[in-house]
Order: C-alpha cells, then structure tokens, then sequence
C-alpha cells in the first residue's frame, strides 16, 4: 500500500548531533521511522520538507522522572498526562517515564493498570513506566516479575523516605534489590533518610519552625548522602545495579561518583531543577515564593551545587537528567502555610528541562552537543533498553527528532509556560536554545512555537528487562567477585567442650579466698608439671587492706 505524503517528512539542511557523532545531513522519515539518514537524498514526491539550515537536528529528549496528576499528601498534582506532555513537547521532550506507585499493601500490578488508565487517552508523546515498591513480601516479588515478564517494567522504584508510609527499611530494601537482580530490572532508589527526617521535623516544629525553610532544614545534604550511601553499599552486596534518582546536592553527587570508581554498578540522575537553581529560594520572604521550591530531597542552599552538578554530568559521573516534575497550585501549597510537612512536594521542569541544560551546559562551556544528547536522551535510552528505538538519529530509529535552534532565547515564565501550574522556579532566566520544530512518531507536533499537540497521540513503550547498558558485565563481574574457599588440611587438634552456659568443662578454674589465702580448684595445665611450694599471701597488691576484699 502506498505511503500517504502526509506520512513523509524530510529534515533538510541541518546537522545531525548523535551522542558519538556531528555530520552535516538530512533525514527522511516515513511512517514514523526513520528511512534514510545522509545527502542527496532520493525521496517521493509531495513530502512534506522542514529546513532546518543553521539548526541542530537531535534525538527527541527523555526525561527520566515525571509525576504527572499523583495522587500525593491529599491532592492530585495540577498537571495531568495531557498538560504534562504536551508542555514536554513545547520544550523539546518527546518520552517521559513516570511512576506507578502503589500504596502500602496495595497490589503493584493494580498501580501499573491504574497508571496506565490515566496515562492512555491523554498522553501527546511517548510515555514508560517505573512501578514504585512501597512495602515488601513474597507476593510484591512475584508482582515485581510479572509486571517485567508480561507489562514490559524494567525498573522498580525504592523509598529510603517518607517514613510511616512509603520508606522500606534496609532488609525490604535488600529483598528488593536481590528481586530487581533475579529478574533483570534496574533497582531505584530516593535516597533520603526517613528516621532522621522525621526526627529533625519534630524539633523544628517544637522550636517553632513552620515555614518552607524547615523542610530544607529537616533533610539536610548528609541526609541525603547518608542514604546514597547506604544504597550503594546494599546493592553492591547483592550484585544488584542501582539508580540514584534526583540527585541534588554535591555530597550525594560525590558518593555516586566515587562509588563507580570503586566498581559498582550504579547510576545518577541530577533534575532540571538541581541544575537551573538552589534552596536559597527556600528563606525567601514571600511564602508563596518559598513555598513553590519545596521538594523532596530539596534544592541545596550552596549556589555552586548547580555547576558541580553539571561538571560530574560533562565527565560522565552522572548519566542522566530527569525533572521529577510534580506540580501543584499555590493553592494546593497553601495546604501547609502553617506547617511545612503538609506543604505538597514538587516543582516544575518538564517543558524547561533542554533549555536549562543547554544553557547552563552548552553555553557554559561545560558540554557539547554530543554530550547534551547523551545526557538529555541517549544515556536514557540505554539504561533503559529502548535504544536505539529511541534516543538516536539512525536508520530504524523511531522519528522522535527536535530540530534546535541554539542562537534563539526565550525568558522563562509562568505567565507563557505550557504547563498548568501557575509558578515556575526558572521564573525570569534567559535561555539560549528553543525547539523551533518538534517531531513525534514523524509528525510535526511543534513548529515555529505553535504546539499542535494530541491527546492520546503518544504510545506505551515496554522497557525490556537485562538491559545490556545495565547488566551487560553482572554476569562476568558476579563470577569473578564470587568468594573462593581456601583449601587447607583440617585441624586436628583439641577442642574446649562448652556447657549450656558457655563456660568450659574442660578447663574450669575459680578462686576462692579464705583467709586471705588462695587456692586453685578443677583441672589446671600445669598439673603435670613438679609441684610448687604453695604461697600463703597476707597483703593484697598495693599493701594492706581493711575491711573486705580488694
């Protein structure tokens, strides 16, 4: 059957950026894939042409980390799967991977069918899913294989916080991980420590600490790096390969970084958020102000966090950017303007995640085009083993393509965004860098800063298990890490008997004083040695004594 010419496009005139290559190309998409990557192309008549001269022509983003309308601390957040991608799409993101995240005790193939529910009828791009494990038994690891073998679920998604209803202790952790090993999926982790959370928000809130400024003080930066710690020791011991998600301050950052120095298999995910701003926000007068930044864990206070972020991104420390774009209304906020903890969690980014990270990498200096691929597509896209379906501008690959123009600004806002939520912590920041053509499953669904975005347009990607990214080298690393017994002739000498009370039988001494003299009882090891002369002591070391024994 013939192709229809509105399912023809051909990207002309511009430089395709892949996260190994640069070349001066044109690429010819047809029903969604694309056909041919190259010069002079020979393609059919009526196909519709982009230009695309003194542009980039990259991999449509992935953003690693959405929440779109959970159900979280009360509410919903505001933007839902039509609003939260289709903003994506504005600014240059053509997959998300949200969160199915099940309640304590609550079936997690029911969260994933929920999940998917919502998502289906109104998602404009391509969408995955992480399944949340919130509580632990034998029939979550059950769940945790059938949702890989048979709903296409490759990664699984561990709390170290919000204790009392979603935090799993570390043996529910270590029975995760050796689960997330056995069946091939990515163990996650939000690494914050829960105990000492909740500890610190008691004080605070009996000192009289009720503003956004106490939820950074109750989970401050060792917080955080205790837990990516603890994570990265617990997986490592049972083989199991991890990934870090937001991580949001140097120390964490650091452990990661050196964590993968010391061998292990683990993974980091800084958001748009920890690389556009910080926590200072979070002592602002406004409570308004304030109040919109509060998420967890928080931005950090140290304003270099964001360029030592951005450093470990451009030498390959951290691998991915997420946004954890949780949004709610100031009204929804304002459910905790008298107590921080009741503050909704969450902050924007999805529409901005590019542009900030171009900017605040590109344009810095800090990154090239290459490398802003791999971080904002193509890392993803092996991790999670959908590559080079997605995240590449190849010959088979899914036309998911942005066509970049890195000398335009825009200045962000809440009053031009496309996202629902009515604040955005990238407030007045210009940014070089704007998507001026977005092209999803082949068709342009942005163009010159007209969103043409539909609800439903956007497919469920299945994640396959054993990503080779991920777990290409456990097999061998298993292998030769495996402990070897010592071979050794046996002992054959004595052994001590115990009694019930671990005293020995064997050998049983005691000392008995009477009348300040001493005398040995029960077998000795100098019995057979030649008998002393006994000695009568009348003072204690030290000189005489009155009263009882020394």
């Amino acid at each position: 059957m013939a192709t229809s010419a509105q399912n023809r496009l051909l990207i002309k005139g511009g430089r395709v950026v892949n996260d190994d290559m640069m070349q001066d190309a044109d690429v010819y998409i047809e029903d969604g894939i694309i056909k041919q990557v190259g010069t002079n192309l020979h393609t059919p008549g009526g196909t519709r042409v982009v230009e695309a001269k003194g542009h980039l022509v990259m991999p449509g983003g992935i953003d690693t980390h959405t929440h779109m309308q959970l159900p979280f601390m009360g509410t919903f957040a505001v933007d839902d799967f039509y609003t939260g991608t289709r903003a994506a799409l504005a600014g240059g993101t053509t997959m998300i991977m949200d969160f199915a995240i099940p309640q304590k005790g609550e079936s997690l193939v029911e969260a994933y069918h929920r999940w998917r529910s919502w998502a289906d009828p109104k998602v404009c791009c391509d969408y995955a899913l992480h399944v949340g494990v919130t509580w632990w038994c034998d029939k979550v690891g059950k769940e945790m294989e059938e949702l890989t073998e048979e709903h296409g679920i490759n990664s699984f998604k561990m709390f170290m916080a919000y204790k009392d209803t979603w935090q799993l202790d570390d043996h529910d952790l270590l029975e995760s991980f050796k689960q997330c090993k056995e069946i091939g999926a990515l163990a996650q982790v939000h690494a914050e420590n829960g105990d000492i959370i909740k500890e610190n928000t008691a004080k605070l809130l009996d000192m009289g600490i009720t503003g956004p400024e106490g939820h950074e003080l109750s989970r401050p930066e060792e917080v955080e790096a205790e837990a990516t710690n603890r994570a990265c020791v617990l997986a490592n011991q049972v083989g199991c390969p991890l990934y870090v998600v937001h991580v949001m301050s140097k120390s964490a950052a650091d452990v990661v970084s050196n964590k993968r120095r010391q061998g292990h298999i683990v993974f980091g995910e800084p958001i748009a958020a920890s690389l556009g701003t910080d926590g200072t926000h979070y002592y602002h007068k406004c409570w308004r102000h304030a109040a919109a930044h509060v998420m967890g864990p928080p931005l950090r206070p140290d304003c270099e966090t964001p360029k030592y972020l951005m450093d470990l991104l451009a030498n390959g420390d951290l691998q991915t950017t997420g946004t954890d774009n949780c949004t709610f209304s100031a009204s929804q906020k304002a459910l905790g303007k008298d107590d921080f903890t009741k503050i909704p969690n969450g902050v924007n980014g999805v529409e901005d995640r590019m542009s900030v990270i171009w900017e605040k990498g590109v344009v810095s200096g800090k990154i090239d085009p290459c490398k802003f691929v791999a971080v904002t597509s193509t890392n993803a896209a092996k991790i999670f083993n959908i590559y080079p379906k997605k995240g590449r501008i190849a010959v088979g690959s899914d036309a998911d393509i942005v066509v970049w123009n890195p000398h335009a600004t825009r200045t962000i806002s809440a009053k031009t965004h496309y996202q629902a939520v009515d604040f955005n912590i990238f407030e007045g920041m210009e940014v070089h860098g704007i998507a001026d053509y977005v092209i999803c499953h082949g068709r342009v669904v942005v163009e010159e800063g007209n969103v043409r975005a539909v609800s439903g347009m956007g497919k469920f990607v299945p994640t396959p298990s054993h990503s080779p990214y991920v777990y290409g080298r456990v097999q061998e690393r298993d292998i030769a890490n495996a402990p070897k017994k010592v071979d050794r002739a046996p002992y054959d000498g004595p052994v001590i008997q115990l009694n019930n009370q671990g005293l020995t039988q064997a050998v049983e001494s005691s000392i008995i004083p009477t009348n300040q003299e001493f005398y040995t009882r029960g077998a000795q090891m100098n019995d057979k040695s030649p008998k002393r002369p006994s000695v009568k002591v009348h003072n204690p070391p030290g000189g005489k004594a009155s009263g009882s024994f020394w």
